[in-house]
């Protein structure tokens, strides 16, 4: 019985696994910045994104991902915004979908909020994640664009 139990167990962990999209994951290793932040509106209607601080604020903000560990670390250093820095935990899924928990020093089990983007046009140096937000009661795509460092 114990043994049809661990059985079980590493046929879920395997499954799990084979679920991320490891090329992907590989090909956003590295250091990274955000270069702009664009949506339908910008000009005229703020978005507060992650929870932290007004879109256009990410513009310059450092990032770093580690693909063999899907750990990293992002933050804000952009004047006239507020300073914000903090450990991440990310993968990418075969689907195309980048999950983002942003765990401020937490173990990631314990943040039980997290941010589902879409990863677009990917290359070696540069790739979107796009969020979709509401925005005056319809959703928008906002678009981080991100340029290796």
């Amino acid at each position: 019985m114990k043994k049809l139990f661990l059985a079980g167990v590493f046929v879920v962990l395997l499954s799990s696994c084979s679920s991320l999209d490891t090329k992907s994951q590989g090909g956003i290793n590295g250091n990274w910045t955000i270069t702009q932040v664009t949506y339908p509106g910008s000009d005229y209607i703020k978005v507060n994104s992650f929870d932290i601080a007004d879109s256009k604020c990410f513009e310059g903000s450092s990032w770093k991902f580690v693909s063999n560990n899907n750990k990293g670390e992002m933050s804000l250093g952009k004047a006239g915004c507020p300073a914000f820095s903090s450990p991440i935990v990310w993968s990418v899924t075969k689907e195309g979908s980048f999950t983002l928990k942003i765990t401020e020093g937490e173990k990631a089990k314990r943040v039980t909020q997290g941010y589902y983007l879409k990863l677009r046009n990917q290359t070696q140096s540069s790739f979107q994640l796009v969020d979709n937000v509401s925005v005056g009661g319809s959703n928008v795509e906002v678009v981080y664009q991100f340029q290796k460092m």
